[in-house]
């Protein structure tokens, strides 16, 4: 390794460090919020928002520029500050404000680092460096750094090796009101006849965090921000994952869709989404006894014994 990309790496690490610290304040503060009870109201027409959001995006704002002052902060309460800089940070200060707002503890502090060299035009995406998402009901705190790993309380994890869509457990998101507009349910409608189970927990971040960490097979959603998805997507490929849109095609952080998946059963994925959008037949789902006999199949040929 060259001096300078030691020098880059060891940069990198600090970066994480001290974001982790920040993270960890932010969801501090959100607690207190959650145990005090916090009153509601909307941005738009349907969106929830409390003084959490709000008052959090501001700490985490304030700290970042603190400790980094060169780089930007792009965050979901309307924060906007240097965004011509070479690094960007992608803030969700409270992903999870409906059931924050309910008392429902599944919510979570997300940050995700962008590098934008020289030269980057602003349509285009620079490459995610560092992860920080802090789930601070549970004290779990999931990190990633470009090239090293993802990590929860600094253990490292992985994604499941589970290589079959009808043994995964996978997750899914909808708006909290234009679901009108969406057409999701009718993808977790066969998505849930074709797997264990669709959880749907409210928070895209969590969501991603969860299948780097072996949890979840998969996750799907339409219509995120940079600021949901940002954090989690390092997460993923860092622990061995993948993440795409819907056919397969590489993920923008605009992007309208996205699939992250622990790569196993990314193709079966994608060929059900395939299958859906062009209005085709699906495959009839199995009866317990067929998949039985294919899953005999599948460990005769495999040497896998159960």
């Amino acid at each position: 390794m060259s001096g300078a990309a030691e020098q880059a790496e060891t940069q990198l690490a600090g970066v994480v460090a001290r974001s982790t610290g920040i993270a960890r304040e932010a969801g501090a503060r959100l607690k207190e919020f959650f145990a005090a009870g916090v009153e509601t109201e909307y941005k738009g027409d349907v969106d929830l928002v409390t003084v959490a959001d709000r008052t959090v995006e501001k700490l985490i704002r304030t700290r970042l520029t603190e400790a980094f002052p060169e780089h930007g902060v792009y965050g979901e309460e309307g924060t906007r500050d240097r965004l011509d800089g070479e690094y960007r940070w992608y803030v969700d200060p409270l992903d999870g404000t409906t059931n924050f707002a309910h008392g429902f503890p599944q919510f979570c502090v997300s940050m995700g680092l962008e590098h934008r060299p020289e030269g980057t035009k602003e349509d285009e995406d620079g490459t995610l460096v560092a992860a920080v998402i802090y789930d601070p009901m549970r004290d779990e705190l999931f990190t990633a750094e470009r090239g090293g790993g993802a990590l929860l309380n600094g253990r490292q994890i992985r994604v499941s090796r589970t290589a079959v869509l009808a043994e995964s457990l996978i997750a899914t998101g909808f708006p909290s009101r234009k679901r009108h507009t969406n057409p999701n349910v009718h993808f977790y409608h066969e998505f849930t006849l074709r797997t264990h189970g669709v959880r749907r927990a409210g928070s895209a971040a969590l969501d991603l965090a969860y299948v780097a960490a072996g949890r979840m097979e998969a996750f799907w959603e339409f219509n995120l921000n940079p600021w949901d998805t940002a954090a989690g997507i390092l997460l993923v490929i860092e622990a061995g994952g993948k993440v795409t849109g819907f056919a397969n095609e590489p993920y923008k952080l605009d992007s309208r869709e996205i699939l992250a998946s622990n790569g196993l059963i990314h193709d079966e994925l994608i060929g059900l989404f395939e299958a859906m959008f062009a209005g085709r037949d699906l495959e009839p789902i199995p009866t317990p006894r067929e998949y039985a006999k294919s899953r005999e199949k599948v460990n005769k040929k495999t040497g896998n014994r159960e």
